[in-house]
């Protein structure tokens, strides 16, 4: 009988000559009319080959493309003990596995001394062009080679190569056998419907998955866990705080409406609930948001809803007296490095417009963006103003104070966004203030979420007070 063989097809594996024992076995393994062999998907590779290996049955792998590769590290580097024990706890783990640190942590040098200890060629998937050169830019210091770059323009192929989410998912299914050790910065988003395709057609046995906040929303960490391996090892930010991140506090500001704007607020609020309960919508359940959306487009009645929605939204993110807050804590802050945090464009605009300061969005050019960015850095500005351009992937360990005027409400945000402060420096002191709408949405979101562990660990301190 011919040997079984292993071929790397597009993203997926073709097996030939599968003995009949062990076609119902091998995982994830299904017939391919058109070829007339087994296909599976390409990160089945390490198991299909333990399988194998298991039953003693020999096969000729041509799908494999990639042999031991020689990393040296050039820059002497001392873990911290966290860092080491979740080393040690991916290695036990079967060299597979999510390992969830505070931003600021160090959660790149894991990769780096994991990158050296492998010695495998090794491909960095990060959601983000900043995030692409922020990478190649360490790994050139700590190994002192070539480093790849596939995203944002660049189509360079190295066995020590960075690329964006977006350009995995287009061209893995042609590299996906040419790298042993796959890493996947802010890995959270690799669950989504496209992105989880840059793992799914790579073959690479060994897996890392680097995040703050693993949990998702949607519940499909479960596919991340999946796809890359279990948590392994996970470290809290009051567990590091004062330690390798800066000491912090979270003050939450629920401030009042003025008046016309409270009624106005109401009465948005009122027609977009009572369309709510006519259209029978649960906005509890996972479909809701689609739901309404649909609902909303089949009539007059939805379209004005739609804007009802929106303008109560808008009224409790940016109402005039968060506008004063911000300008008071402004001048609180003088001398230190602020960044305010917005939920939408318009808002942020505002802002920059109301009180003179840079503002950086997704509509920002890139010019003018590390402009900004290397104005904040250097002290040239001490207020940036965003929406959501910051939330991760932007290094800026300056910054001590942050103002979240309005946000999400999700869990994952806002840990995001206090990481932007953590940042270790000699006698820094990090403060997070939250300005909430009293009787709004917003409260109640932001009651929620200060359950989680951030909030619980942390110097909080809630008050409801007006400006002066």
């Amino acid at each position: 009988m011919a040997p079984l063989k292993i071929n790397f097809d597009k993203g997926t594996l073709i097996l030939q000559n599968v003995p009949k024992p062990l076609q119902a076995q091998l995982a994830d393994t299904h017939w391919d009319e058109r070829t007339l062999t087994f296909r599976a998907p390409a990160y089945r590779y390490r198991q299909i080959i333990s399988q194998l290996r298991a039953h003693d049955i020999p096969y000729q792998d041509t799908a494999r493309q990639f042999t031991l590769e020689p990393f040296t590290l050039q820059k002497t580097t001392r873990p911290y003990s966290y860092q080491t024990e979740a080393i040690d706890a991916w290695h036990a783990n079967g060299k597979r596995g999510v390992v969830s640190l505070p931003t600021g942590a160090g959660k790149t040098l894991i990769a780096i001394l994991l990158i050296a200890e492998m010695q495998r060629p090794t491909l960095v998937h990060v959601p983000t062009i900043d995030l692409m050169h922020q990478w190649y830019t360490v790994l050139t210091e700590h190994f002192g080679q070539a480093v790849g770059l596939y995203g944002g323009g660049y189509h360079e192929l190295e066995t020590l190569t960075v690329t964006t989410y977006q350009s995995a998912v287009m061209h893995a299914p042609y590299y996906g056998n040419r790298f042993g050790l796959a890493i996947f910065d802010e890995c959270h988003h690799l669950p989504g419907e496209q992105y989880q395709y840059a793992a799914l057609s790579s073959i690479a046995p060994f897996r890392l998955g680097l995040t703050a906040t693993p949990e998702r929303v949607d519940g499909k960490e479960t596919r991340l866990y999946a796809l890359l391996g279990e948590c392994c090892y996970e470290a809290r930010v009051h567990e590091l705080s004062g330690k390798t991140l800066s000491e912090y506090r979270v003050v939450t500001i629920a401030v009042e409406m003025e008046d016309t704007e409270r009624v106005q607020y109401e009465e948005a609020r009122r027609v977009y609930l009572t369309f709510l309960k006519q259209a029978k919508i649960n906005m509890g359940t996972p479909r809701g948001w689609h739901t309404f959306l649909w609902k909303a487009s089949q009539t007059e009645e939805g379209r004005a809803a739609f804007k009802a929605y929106l303008t109560q939204k808008q009224l409790s993110f940016a109402s005039t007296t968060k506008r004063e807050w911000v300008w008071k804590l402004i001048q609180r802050h003088c001398g230190d490095r602020i960044l305010i945090f917005t939920q939408d464009n318009d808002t942020a605009y505002q802002l920059g417009t109301r009180f003179f300061l840079p503002v950086l969005t997704h509509q920002t050019k890139l010019k003018e963006r590390n402009a900004f960015l290397n104005g904040f850095r250097d002290g040239t500005y001490s207020i940036l103003v965003t929406s959501k351009v910051l939330n991760e992937g932007v290094d800026v360990p300056e910054a001590n104070v942050a103002i979240i005027v309005s946000g999400s409400g999700s869990v994952r945000e806002h840990v995001q966004r206090l990481g932007r402060i953590l940042r270790k420096r000699e006698g820094k002191q990090a403060v997070l203030y939250e300005l909430i709408s009293k009787q709004t949405g917003e409260h109640f979101v932001n009651k929620r979420r200060r359950q989680h562990h951030a909030y619980q660990s942390s110097r909080h301190t809630p008050c409801a007070v007006k400006p002066k």
